[in-house]
């Protein structure tokens, strides 16, 4: 641990994504699933998802990522001494996925973990990178989200199979002491596990032979959703002192339009601040969040200064909500 009595802060250098080559259309769908393209675009928003191919996993998608954050950032992978991935799809139930990124990227230095707290755990991710900032354990981390849920879908089961897809997103973190007010300005997690039942996967080593598949009370997750997600983004205004209207860029973990909507109204957001990239990449689960990140920066609205809320809630339940000043 680095004993400098210096206050660091987390700024974000770099960004990036990987999605898988196959597209999956709401049209594709309905050639296997009693379902319409009409039904699942009005229901979630959803028009098409990736699905992930022999060969791509959560580790390559993930590292692909990785590798297009750090470019970004003009760092080089040397840098890099914090490896978080947030995933519940890992390659394998043991190693950590992050330690395949790390090798991967040819990083032979510092530590690299993975972080399962399902759809929120880029957020839980961006936090533990932020600590671990903070007190001097890191100065350059990658921050990873990379899913392959369709590995773990049930493809006749029409209620969760037209929801998710596979993807990557990445940042890279760096240690600041600047002046400035740039950077991660705030964390707020939470979690309950009474409604575990509400959002789950049927299966894993200690309780199966089989890895399972994804099962969902989807009206059960949307009264908890809209409520825990509104909460999370006033805690964070109300911590900074801020309001609504302060707020440049909300980045919301894309689950499903209507959640989007409900959420967006019940807090009193301008839609025009919510970045939606639902419509292309479905449910990605941790991956969604830097994706959508991803798209906004390239696309120039995400800009130096802004400020950006970034808020999920996933199976556990879990949920949260980080703040950043670009």
């Amino acid at each position: 641990m680095n004993n400098d009595s210096k206050i660091f802060r987390s700024i974000v250098k770099g960004v990036g994504a990987s999605l898988p080559k196959k597209i999956v259309t709401n049209k594709d769908l309905t050639m296997t699933v009693d379902t319409s393209e009409e039904w699942i675009e009005e229901r979630t928003g959803i028009k098409e998802r990736r699905i992930a191919s022999e060969g791509e996993t959560t580790s390559s998608l993930g590292a692909e990522a990785a590798q297009k954050a750090i470019n970004n950032s003009g760092l080089e992978n040397s840098d890099i001494d914090l490896i978080i991935l947030a995933t519940s799809t890992p390659d394998n139930t043991f190693p950590a996925s992050a330690t395949a990124i790390q090798s991967s990227l040819g990083i032979r230095k510092g530590y690299a973990y993975d972080m399962q707290a399902v759809c929120s755990g880029f957020v839980f991710a961006i936090e533990a990178a932020d600590n671990a900032i903070k007190v001097g354990n890191a100065k350059n981390a990658l921050v990873i989200g990379s899913e392959t849920f369709s590995r773990i879908i049930d493809w006749d089961d029409r209620g969760t199979c037209v929801l998710f897809g596979d993807g990557a997103g990445a940042i890279v973190l760096s240690a600041s002491d600047d002046a400035s007010n740039r950077g991660v300005l705030s964390n707020h997690l939470h979690s309950d596990g009474r409604y575990g039942d509400l959002l789950y996967v049927d299966g894993g080593p200690s309780t199966s032979s089989q890895v399972g598949f994804l099962r969902m009370d989807g009206k059960g997750v949307f009264k908890h959703a809209v409520h825990n997600l509104s909460s999370a983004i006033i805690e964070a205004i109300e911590y900074n002192n801020l309001n609504i209207n302060d707020i440049d860029w909300f980045v919301p973990h894309q689950a499903n339009k209507r959640i989007l909507e409900a959420v967006s109204k019940k807090v009193g957001l301008s839609k025009d601040k919510v970045i939606i990239t639902v419509d292309k990449h479905a449910n990605t689960s941790a991956a969604s969040i830097p994706l959508a990140i991803n798209d906004a920066v390239e696309e120039g609205k995400i800009k130096p200064g802004d400020l950006v809320l970034l808020e999920a809630m996933g199976g556990g339940f879990s949920w949260g909500s980080t703040l950043i000043r670009w």
